[in-house]
């Protein structure tokens, strides 16, 4: 200040003392300087530095009254400047003890210096929306409709927000904007819309937070997370969150914000960017707000050379002297005929008033338009929201201390009432903490008064009820607001009707004498300030409460109903006060980042519960869920669970290294595990500088482990082999019988090699969600992370002692909490990434009869999955275990293998086919056991297996012997079973069909249904039982008859008959498109194409009763006990099957071969 004062203060000389050889206690060498400015000019300039101020007053406020607080402060610097009268005393009095509250729906007017009227006005309590003084029109003007939509869309999904500027008004402007913007929700997390310098730590917060940072860097090093929405407000960059979803109907949204804008003449270069495209583009990485568009050419910069354009409207020319003055562009205004003028009035467009007043009116009804529009948006979305609250049957207290542990609302039975392209930002707003307190409020009016906000939101929505009706379902389209018109007529009145109109402020001062402003602003007359008003009459003025309205913060007061400003972390008051100093200190950082990690773990735990109750049928149904979760909502809680690690991984890093810290420490890790393989070279500057010393030590501890039994050759390359796989094993002289199919490895970096290889992933964050999910599906997450943060070198290298990562215990416990998800079975891998090329080893164990365990045929197999199917892959000759690429098939369903016939001894004995994946570590047993060749058998070359999933992990168990799921090829036994084992078989297995049909279904349902349909209890596998019954099989010469002979033989008996129509004619098609579909099939497998098609077409019973049990085939070849010749067994067959015709049965290709029928 002092600096200040010498380099820009008067020219007056001091008086020059004369202190002859007085040099105090400098040398007697040491030349005294003269007194000079020279010096301190050089130190400072008011062109390029900034000067604070000592002091500053402030005006604490009740209500946010912005307007008027800046009215007050400008007249009472007015006043002093000017000497005015009345004295500052009397103008500070008047604000404290006169000036009150107006009550709801009411309004008042008082004077400031130095005679402008001032109006506040407070709107009703339920008709209206909360009181918000700031302006929204500059909002839009500054970033522009469509990036304030797209950040508004970052503030609903609780990402985390930081704002900088070089302004403070800008940075309060935009976060309070915003916030208010977010009725009939409030944000409640961290709100520090200024940051102070001692707070900037507060910057590694890993929770959702919504801060401002005041910076005049020109340009601010951009933060990496990737889930930060960075917005810089003086460039206008914004830096958008990546898999960001669209906001609803956003396109639409947009174009309604801008016809109020218009409609009010609203100037700005920035309120149709993007417009165009806002609907198609997700704005995942970064938007730039460009300032330096071309400027057209404005008629107002040639004014003075043709004043023939002014002279006509006293209104223009005062118009383009305001725009003047404040530095406005006029582009534009040419066009006013032919754009503005075109819109039709709707009740809320006005001419221009360019006065104070005028413009303060002007932009509170733009404020009320424009948060009713947004209020309209989550109207029309959950305006069905109270019939998906699950109501509590306990008391207030008893739910109060369950209510984290309860699901309130029924998320999923919401969503799938919700139309498709709403389902990616519905699925995670619903999943916010926002939403939770708006769910738990309404729940909590049942005890206690009703929530301000939520009042406001069932309001709007019985206004929505009384003109559509109590329909849940609603139209999906878009629906304007329609009662902005309403609510702009109320605050018309208040505006237009002042209640009450209070008198100037009055001299208090019997002796008041004009005091110079040299000496900076005085300091006023506290006696005076202190004494309470006499009680006196007035007859003019409203009095309803002691307290003045300028009591509360002049920041933002928030109430009961609005967004509360928690302390950081959402923890306590112990982060309410700062020391008064530069910088924080030291215990109360660790006391921030404490509470920070317990906020962590406690997330963790919740998020895991969750999952797990979502997951377990029987604990989900005690507490009110769902027995099954869909597949929308796992996918949100495991995208939360995603987000949950980046925020662990956040916490305390050293530097930024990517937007996905998970992802930077995993290839750190990974960098230092192939850097520690001694027979590959290292390139030092591959290595970044941090971990060159880990890479070092972890060498030196390598080569001094390594014994001079054990080379590092040979172990590196033992290491290397787990994670390769070979395009073909060939079958060796020592072992003929069985491929050696080795144990895929279950370490860190071989997944993180798989994950790696993913062609279709392109960003960070991408790579540590997948590696997220296929950990989760192996069940090994709580394990690879456990593995990753052993490396402690490398721990203590990214990491600063307070992170996360770095609390022992916190840790462990993190890290339990995800061990327990490995108790319930995911696919959130295989069934996400359906794109992805899959390695899968394909291992064929045939007989270990030395004559049937090759084949000098050409071998192949195809599988299908529940994501698709594969065309025929060739084996490759002499192999029995080989590895092909596929997109992601899925889970695993079916597997056909065959082969040509050729060559001397094609006959070939399959026990079984084992399939596994290579990233995921899913095996699939396939039995066979049957002969593939012509004259063997039942004649096949080709066999349809169904597979089921290995889950056991003896590498050692005989494969194709043990228990196995019965595949349609398999021979039938040659004991029969009991006659009411076999109804028993019956009845089981189209009740499981039934059920399953009822049941809410995921994903891989077609797999559950091949399984139902064909596996070892299946309906064909029950359907062959009650065949074979009585069937007269066995024949003294020759082979032993199958059912599919006497299916043929039946349809040579109806095939002269002339009825084309009904059973009988679609029984003969059926046979005969059977065989003709493919000579490769066996008759078991044309059997099993048979059932399925019949089954399909609802026409099985039909042909049960009316074509095969009328037939005469039937009499010579069944008995007189069997299903079809015995009436009470035919008649139980055709009843038991009759519930299957009410379902659309969808069939997998690989079961039907292609047949249309």
């Amino acid at each position: 200040m002092h600096l200040a004062e010498v380099s820009t203060g008067g020219r007056c000389k001091r008086p020059s003392v004369d202190h002859g050889n007085n040099t105090r206690s400098l040398p007697r060498h040491f030349k005294l300087s003269g007194h000079t400015r020279v010096a301190a000019q050089n130190y400072y300039d008011h062109i390029k530095d900034t000067l604070y101020v000592t002091k500053s007053i402030a005006l604490i406020c009740q209500q946010p009254y912005v307007h008027a607080a800046h009215i007050f402060l400008n007249g009472l610097y007015r006043c002093w400047k000017d000497q005015g009268s009345p004295s500052l005393e009397s103008t500070v009095y008047s604000l404290l003890y006169e000036v009150t509250l107006p009550p709801p729906g009411r309004s008042m007017s008082f004077t400031c210096y130095p005679k402008e009227q001032v109006l506040i006005q407070r709107p009703t309590l339920v008709d209206e929306l909360p009181f918000f003084d700031f302006p929204l029109r500059e909002l839009f003007t500054l970033l522009g409709v469509d990036c304030v939509i797209q950040l508004f869309t970052c503030i609903l999904l609780e990402n985390q927000i930081l704002l900088c500027s070089s302004e403070y008004q800008r940075l309060m402007l935009v976060a309070e904007s915003l916030t208010a913007l977010l009725l009939p929700f409030s944000w409640p997390h961290v709100y520090v819309p200024i940051l102070p310098a001692s707070c900037r730590h507060f910057l590694d917060a890993p929770v959702p937070f919504l801060m401002g940072l005041h910076t005049r860097e020109p340009r601010l090093k951009n933060p990496s997370e990737g889930n930060l929405c960075f917005v810089d407000l003086d460039s206008r960059a914004i830096q958008m969150p990546e898999e960001l979803p669209t906001f609803p109907h956003k396109s639409e949204f947009i174009s309604e914000i801008c016809d109020v804008l218009k409609r009010y003449k609203v100037p700005g270069e920035y309120l149709d960017l993007n417009l165009n495209n806002s609907g198609d583009n997700l704005m995942t990485s970064s938007c730039l707000i460009t300032s330096n568009r071309q400027r057209k050419h404005s008629w107002a910069d040639d004014l003075d050379d043709e004043p023939s354009l002014t002279q006509g409207s006293e209104m223009l020319k005062r118009i383009v002297l305001l725009a003047k003055r404040a530095g406005s562009s006029l582009d534009g205004l040419d066009d006013i005929g032919c754009d503005w003028d075109s819109f039709t009035d709707d009740g809320f467009s006005e001419e221009m008033d360019t006065s104070n007043e005028g413009e303060y009116s002007r932009d509170l009804k733009i404020n009320t338009a424009v948060r009713e529009i947004f209020l309209n948006r989550f109207v029309q979305m959950f305006s069905a929201y109270e019939h998906f609250v699950i109501l509590p049957n306990q008391d207030k207290e008893e739910w109060l201390c369950n209510r984290e542990s309860m699901q309130n609302f029924d998320k999923a039975t919401f969503l799938s009432d919700q139309p498709q392209q709403q389902l990616p930002f519905l699925s995670r707003f619903i999943e916010t903490q926002m939403f939770a307190t708006l769910v738990d409020n309404k729940i909590l009016s049942a005890w206690q008064p009703t929530d301000p906000n939520l009042r406001v939101l069932e309001k709007r929505i019985r206004h929505l009820r009384e003109r559509y009706g109590e329909n849940v379902a609603r139209n999906p389209g878009y629906e304007p607001c329609r009662i902005v018109g309403d609510s702009l007529q109320l605050l018309d009145k208040r505006l237009a009707c002042v209640d009450t109109q209070l008198p100037a402020p009055r001299e208090l001062l019997t002796s008041y004498a004009g005091r110079t402003t040299s000496a900076g602003f005085p300091l006023l007359d506290s006696v005076l300030l202190n004494q309470e008003p006499s009680l006196r009459k007035r007859s003019s003025r409203l009095t309803h409460s002691h307290s003045s309205s300028m009591t509360g913060s002049m920041g933002r007061c928030r109430t009961a109903g609005g967004s509360e400003a928690f302390p950081l972390g959402g923890v306590g008051d112990r982060l309410a006060t700062l020391p008064n100093k530069t910088e924080a200190s030291p215990a109360l950082i660790a006391q921030t980042n404490w509470n920070f990690v317990e906020k962590l773990l406690k997330d963790c735990k919740q998020k895991t519960k969750r999952m797990l109750v979502e997951k377990l049928g029987t604990e989900a149904l005690e507490m009110g869920h769902s027995a099954q979760t869909s597949l929308v909502e796992e996918n949100t809680l495991l995208a939360s669970l995603c987000d949950l690690l980046e925020r662990v991984w956040s916490h305390g890093l050293q530097s930024k290294q990517g937007k996905s810290s998970l992802w930077s420490h995993l290839l750190n890790y990974l960098e230092l595990e192939e850097s520690s393989d001694s027979s590959k070279p290292v390139d030092p500057n591959s290595l970044t500088p941090a971990l060159a010393w880990c890479v070092l030590r972890k060498r030196m501890d390598y080569l001094s482990s390594v014994t001079p039994e054990t080379s590092p050759n040979e172990k590196s390359s033992r290491s290397r082999s787990e994670t390769r796989t070979s395009n073909s094993r060939r079958l060796s002289e020592e072992n003929m019988q069985q491929p050696t199919m080795k144990t895929l490895p279950n370490t860190l970096v071989y997944d993180l090699r798989s994950v790696q290889a993913m062609t279709d992933i392109k960003t960070h964050i991408g790579y540590a969600r997948a590696f997220v999910r296929l950990s989760l599906e192996k069940k090994l997450l709580s394990r690879h992370l456990r593995t990753l943060l052993s490396d402690t070198r490398l721990l203590r290298t990214l990491y600063k002692r307070y992170a996360f990562l770095r609390c022992e215990e916190e840790k462990e416990q993190f890290l339990y909490h995800l061990l327990t998800l490995n108790a319930v079975d995911y696919y959130c891998f295989t069934n996400t990434y359906t794109m992805t090329r899959i390695p899968y080893r394909v291992a064929i164990f045939p007989s270990r009869k030395s004559s049937a365990s090759t084949t000098s045929a050409n071998c192949w197999i195809a599988i299908s999955g529940s994501n698709g199917e594969t065309q025929r892959v060739p084996v490759p000759k002499g192999a029995l275990e080989f590895v092909f690429h596929h997109k992601n098939l899925g889970i695993l369903t079916t597997l056909r293998i065959g082969h040509d016939n050729s060559g001397l001894s094609p006959k070939w004995m399959v026990e079984c086919v084992v399939v596994r994946n290579e990233v995921t570590g899913h095996s699939y047993n396939f039995p066979c056991g049957r002969w593939l060749g012509k004259g063997i058998d039942d004649d096949s070359t080709e066999r349809l297996l169904v597979g089921e999933r290995e889950r056991e992990r003896d590498n050692d168990r005989s494969r194709g012997l043990g228990s196995r799921i019965r595949s349609p090829s398999v021979p039938p036994p040659k004991k029969a079973l009991p006659l009411n084992e076999i109804q028993h078989m019956l009845g089981d297995c189209v009740n499981n069909l039934v059920k399953y049909f009822y049941q809410v279904q995921c994903k891989d349902s077609t797999s559950s249904l091949t399984v139902l349909l064909c596996g070892e209890t299946g309906l064909v596998s029950c359907l062959e039982q009650a065949f074979l019954h009585g069937f007269k099989s066995v024949r003294l010469f020759g082979r032993n008859l199958y059912i599919w002979d006497f299916i043929v033989k039946v349809r040579e008996e109806k095939e002269n008959l002339d009825n084309s129509d009904g059973p009988t004619g679609y029984f003969v098609s059926l046979v005969d498109a059977v065989l003709n579909s493919s000579h490769a099939l066996g008759k078991d497998g044309r059997f099993q194409i048979f059932i399925c098609i019949a089954v399909r077409d609802h026409m099985l019973q039909h042909i049960i009763a009316r074509v095969l049990a009328r037939s005469r085939t039937t009499l010579e070849m069944f008995e007189e006990n069997s299903f079809f010749r015995d009436v009470n067994l035919l008649t139980y067959m055709s009843q038991i099957l009759q519930p299957l015709d009410e379902f659309n049965i969808v069939l997998e290709n690989s079961l039907t071969q292609g047949i249309k029928c």
